[in-house]
């Protein structure tokens, strides 16, 4: 049994450092929602946030969009040229995925400056991939509401996965110590 944890201790330190990281990250945010909750900002700041830039860059590309709080959930209304398309809950605010990303880095750190840079450029580049997607999802919904299923439950999903999934593949081929044990 010690034959294999000594074979695959990077392996083993990998799951158990991605594990951990995304525990307490969750747990942090989870902590962040709880406190959140009743706060000026519906349903909580960062979903707020979001809903608020998505309405800009929606306005910025020609359409009129307007952002309502939703009465009867904790959402934010999207309506587009009058009609209400979607809602922005707070699983659209890419703090999961951001979290998801953070974990991995984390796990496959490289030197402590570099990963930190990767780590906040990174998610930067999630958050303003996600404004988009949310943005490109709400015109694809004006446009083909009759695909609503499909572009919200996996076109938009293997966009922003797929995104991530990018980041990922960059970052152990550029700058984890990964890459520098197998050279």
């Amino acid at each position: 049994m010690k034959e294999l944890f000594v074979k695959y201790e990077s392996v083993i330190r990998f799951i158990v450092t991605f594990l951990l990281v995304y525990v307490v990250f969750s747990a942090f945010y989870h902590f962040y929602l709880k406190v959140s909750d009743g706060s000026k900002f519906y349903p909580d700041y960062l979903t707020h946030l979001v809903a608020k830039q998505t309405d800009v860059l929606l306005n910025g590309f020609g359409y009129n969009a307007q952002m309502f709080p939703h009465p009867n959930e904790p959402s934010i209304k999207v309506i587009l040229n009058g009609k209400y398309l979607a809602r922005v809950i707070e699983g659209c605010n890419s703090v999961s995925v951001i979290i998801l990303f953070m974990s991995f880095i984390i796990a496959f750190s490289g030197k402590l400056k570099t990963t930190l840079l990767f780590i906040l450029s990174g998610s930067v580049l999630i958050y303003a991939a996600n404004l988009l997607r949310i943005a490109l999802f709400t015109i694809a919904l004006y446009h083909y509401p009759q695909r609503q299923a499909v572009l919200h439950d996996i076109v938009f999903p293997a966009v922003i996965y797929g995104f991530v999934f990018l980041l990922w593949i960059f970052w152990v081929n550029r700058f984890s110590n990964l890459k520098k044990v197998h050279e």
